[in-house]
Order: structure tokens, then C-alpha cells, then sequence
């Protein structure tokens, strides 16, 4: 079995996640167009025919009483032609078989979001790829994302663990210190099991048990001190990083919430693929925050002293909302690529901006210098860098090479009807598609208001407030009258040249509805 090997996204390309197939409405990363591409366990799936007669199947008219319905529920979000899809059902369907027979039942349903009366539901419920599994409990109270193995046997035991107590009780010192030393762990100490403290510890532990491990007690004997004695009420969270554990000073369940969000990764964390930094890699990407990365050779005589300025960086601008990373450039190698960092370009600091995206990146720089550098971008003395391929001298096959510096030339501002592909070159189902798009430009050629593009993601920077794109291929649409529609149909020619059929328009369609030369048009 593969072990979880983290890159970066677009780059790696943030989020690209192995065993999910990607729908085209993906936002670019955790904020827009940066994320985290975890590839993740390869299972050996099944091939043989397994009844499915014990999974519930769901459309948009049963969904919500379903969830209603049930105080534990999982739903699989799927689309047919998805094969990762495919490769899940018969180990869902057997996890659905043994666990209808658990006490309490645990459901197991499906959903098929592609079709066309479902697909409202895709935004409602954040479906950004196939098959998206997730958590509905207390009536639809709590949703959470299933994070768990995709083989039965992996499903059957994590759904178990998740319908036990959120929380465990801790009975001696020796458990605890057992519990500590084993994994991060979130400790409560109260005075009762009736307090207010407790309660919201509870709660707390319940909507984020997919994430943490929660355990608690009465008694504070059992609670490894570290040097710094707890006194009830009390929460700590015990770490193997930094400073090894942090006390929570507020025990609301807004303050638990943010204090776990903060504490519980590195100050600042490294890119590597140590299995044991996969959680904090996953928990960096995904949280909505602007985020500075330094890239540079780990193994160098002055890496020492990066990682000592850059440590007490991110202790001086943690307050101010930016998080750290550091990546080994030799091991690294797309994330340097992602970020467009030329040859002799490093050490590297990069910083994306979550307000607006856009990314910050000074090249050569020295240890010395990355205080003052972090302190403009802060001032806002630093101007955005934008990344892209050079436009191509040549650009006459059935397809059009699109790059940044020339989407707005051949895409947003040309009054032609355009399929734009945002790919990576690597992409299988890129491969699989590129076919399919010569022959479509080919049906097209003669027909000078329609063109068929594309354009490499993982080179150039994708404007996210026009294109959402977080997973290959992702294909929009623009209208000559300059509408973006995102396509998220089977990629056969026949259905991607009936959608163009459709959806095209004319340039002097903008005139006409504006009464502007022409009856004014209502748009159907």
C-alpha cells in the first residue's frame, strides 16, 4: 500500500486528490486558486459484483427529510461516469451491509449529483469532486467530511469509532501518558460532568471528532502536568511540536474551536513526506488564511539560519492572521514550478494574499532580509506577481494554446465563443480528453465566432474570481457576450457541441440587449 506522498496543488495542483474525481465548479484551493493535493492511499479495490441493495439511494425529493430522518447518516455524492466512483461501490455497499446491523444502524446512501434534477445540490452541499462522502448527524444539525479509508473494512471501523462516545474517559495516569505519547490529543479536566465547561467540551468534541481525539476526566492526577499543574476547569492540548502543549484560555465552544484551529499545527510547517505531516499539511492548505511559503535547498549550509529567522516570523505575524511554510526546493520541485521561481532563483519567500489571491515573490533572498521584506508586503509596499507561459509563436492547431498573457486577448475580451480547458500536463484524464477536444475544434474550424482552447494551469495563474478551478481538467465556457459557464457534463463531442449549440451567442447580442441597435432580447 502507497504511502500519502503531499504536493503542491496546480503546482502538485492544490488539490488534486487521489481516489476523487474532479467536478468543474472546484474553486482554486482552499481560498480560490491554492490548496493542498493530497494523494492519498491507493486501495486495492474489488472488482467483483457487489450487491448494493443495502445502500439508500437518495435524489434531491428525499435528501433533507432522509437526513431529518436519521441522527447518524453517511451519503456518497456521486456521478456515474466517475470511475473512482466505480471503484468505491462495492466496498461501500459491503461497509452498508455489515454496519445495517450495528447498534445503533449506521445508514449508508448515495446520491447522483450529475444528473440534472440533483445537480442544485451540488452547491448547496459544496460537492467539489467524486465521489465527496459526507457525515450528516442530529437531523442535519452537524456535517462533516468523511476523511476516512475507502476499503469496507477501513469504512466499517471508522464508522464505528465515529457513532462511540466523542470523548474518552480517562481512568489512570498511566492511560493518559499512553494516550499522550501516542498521538495529539485534546485533554479536558472538570469538576463535573454537569458543568457548563464540560458541556461545551462535549460539543466541541462531537462536531470535530473526524479531525481530533478528545479524552477527559474528574480527576487532575491523571493529567500529565508537563511542568505547568491544570486546574479544573481546564482544557490542554498536548503536541509533538513546538512548545509540546498549549492550555486553552477560553472553554466556550467558539473559543475551543479557534484555539484547536491555531494550536494545532506547527507554528510552522514543512512539506516533506514524513507520513506523521500529512494532518498538519492537510489542516495548512485548508484553512482560509494568507500564507507565506519559503522554498529553498533544506540540506545548504545556511538552511539553519532560515529556519531560526523564519520560526520567529511566524511567531511575530501568527497574530496577524498569516501562516508559515517551508518547503525543501530539491524535494519540491512543482511547488517551486507553481510559483513560477526561475532557475537561480532561490532561496524564495512567496506570500498569497487570501483578500485578493494574488501572489507576493521575491527571489535570491537572504535570511537577513525576510523581515523587512514580510514587513512591505505587510505595508503593502510589494507589487503582485503574476505567472505565466510566454505566448506562443506558433498557435495553429485545431486547439489554441491559451496563456495568461493572452486570455484576455483570445478569451475575455474577444467576442467569440470560447471552450476553454484548464489542464495539467500531467493530468490523466487531460490525456484522456485531448482527443475529443481536436475533434471538437475540428467540427468547428470553419466556424469563426467558436473556438476551442486551452490552457495549462499548472503554468500560468488562473483569475479565480472569473474560473473556479481546483481539479482536471475544469471546462468553462465564454459566451461572445462575455458570460462564464462552467461545464460539468459527460466530455463526449456529441454533448460538449450540443452545449455550445446552446449556449452561444453573438457579439451584437450586447448591443441588442441594451436597445442599442436592435429589439432588446430576454435571455432564456
Amino acid at each position: 500500500m502507497a504511502s500519502v506522498v503531499m504536493q503542491f496543488d496546480l503546482v502538485l495542483d492544490f488539490k488534486r486528490v487521489k481516489g476523487r474525481c474532479a467536478t468543474n465548479s472546484l474553486k482554486m484551493a482552499a481560498h480560490s486558486w491554492i490548496g493542498l493535493l493530497l494523494m492519498l492511499l491507493v486501495v486495492p479495490w474489488a472488482s467483483a459484483a457487489v450487491s448494493e441493495k443495502d445502500v439508500l439511494v437518495l435524489t434531491i425529493e428525499n435528501l433533507s427529510k432522509t437526513i431529518m430522518d436519521n441522527p447518524f447518516i453517511v451519503v456518497e455524492f456521486y456521478a456515474p461516469w466517475c470511475g473512482h466512483c466505480k471503484k468505491l461501490a462495492p466496498e461501500y455497499a459491503k461497509a452498508a451491509t455489515e454496519l445495517k446491523s450495528h447498534d445503533p444502524p449506521i445508514v449508508l446512501a448515495k446520491l447522483d449529483v450529475n444528473s440534472e434534477e440533483n445537480k442544485p445540490l451540488a452547491s448547496e452541499y459544496g460537492i467539489k469532486g467524486f465521489p465527496t462522502i459526507k457525515i450528516f448527524k442530529k437531523g442535519g444539525g452537524i456535517v462533516s467530511d468523511y476523511k476516512g479509508p475507502r476499503d469496507a473494512a477501513g469504512i466499517i471501523a471508522h464508522l464505528k469509532q465515529l457513532v462511540g462516545p466523542p470523548s474518552v474517559e480517562i481512568t489512570s495516569a498511566k492511560e493518559a501518558e499512553e494516550l499522550v505519547n501516542k498521538s495529539q490529543l485534546t485533554v479536558g479536566l472538570f469538576k463535573s460532568l454537569e458543568d457548563k465547561e464540560y458541556l461545551d467540551f462535549m460539543t466541541v468534541a462531537d462536531e470535530l471528532r473526524t479531525d481530533y481525539q478528545f479524552a477527559h476526566t474528574l480527576d487532575s492526577s491523571f493529567v500529565p502536568d508537563k511542568g505547568v499543574v491544570l486546574v479544573a476547569p481546564a482544557v490542554r492540548l498536548y503536541k509533538c511540536f513546538d512548545e509540546g502543549f498549549n492550555d486553552a484560555q477560553d472553554l466556550s465552544v467558539k473559543g475551543l474551536k479557534k484555539f484547536l484551529e491555531e494550536k494545532s499545527v506547527p507554528l510552522v510547517t514543512e512539506m516533506n513526506k514524513d507520513p506523521t505531516s500529512q494532518a498538519f499539511l492537510s489542516k495548512f492548505f485548508n484553512t482560509v488564511a494568507t500564507k507565506a511559503y519559503l522554498l529553498l535547498d533544506l540540506k545548504a549550509d545556511t538552511a539553519e539560519s532560515y529556519r531560526t529567522i523564519y520560526g520567529d516570523l511566524a511567531k511575530a505575524f501568527q497574530p496577524k492572521g498569516l501562516k508559515f511554510l517551508i518547503a525543501d526546493s530539491k524535494e519540491n520541485d512543482n511547488a517551486v514550478k507553481f510559483f513560477g521561481i526561475k532557475d537561480g532563483g532561490l532561496p524564495a519567500l512567496v506570500v498569497q494574499d487570501k483578500d485578493n489571491n494574488r501572489k507576493y515573490v521575491v527571489h535570491n533572498i537572504e535570511a537577513s532580509d525576510m523581515p523587512g521584506w514580510l514587513q512591505d508586503f505587510q505595508d503593502g509596499k510589494i507589487e503582485a506577481y503574476v505567472k505565466s507561459d510566454e505566448i506562443p509563436v506558433k498557435n495553429d492547431e485545431p486547439v489554441k494554446v491559451v496563456v495568461r498573457k493572452s486570455l484576455n486577448q483570445m478569451v475575455l475580451d474577444s467576442g467569440k465563443n470560447v471552450l476553454l480547458e484548464f489542464y495539467a500536463p500531467w493530468c490523466g484524464h487531460c490525456k484522456k480528453l485531448a482527443p475529443t477536444l481536436d475533434a471538437l475544434a475540428a467540427d468547428f474550424k470553419d466556424d469563426s465566432d467558436v473556438v476551442i482552447a486551452k490552457m495549462d494551469a499548472t503554468a500560468n495563474d488562473v483569475p479565480s474570481d472569473l474560473f473556479d478551478v481546483k481539479g482536471f481538467p475544469t471546462l468553462y465556457f465564454r459566451t461572445a457576450t462575455g458570460e462564464n459557464i462552467r461545464y460539468d457534463g459527460n466530455r463526449s463531442k456529441a454533448d460538449l457541441s450540443k452545449f455550445i449549440k446552446k449556449h452561444r451567442t453573438t457579439a451584437l447580442e450586447t448591443a441588442g440587449s441594451t436597445g442599442e441597435g436592435g429589439d432588446a432580447k430576454d435571455e432564456l
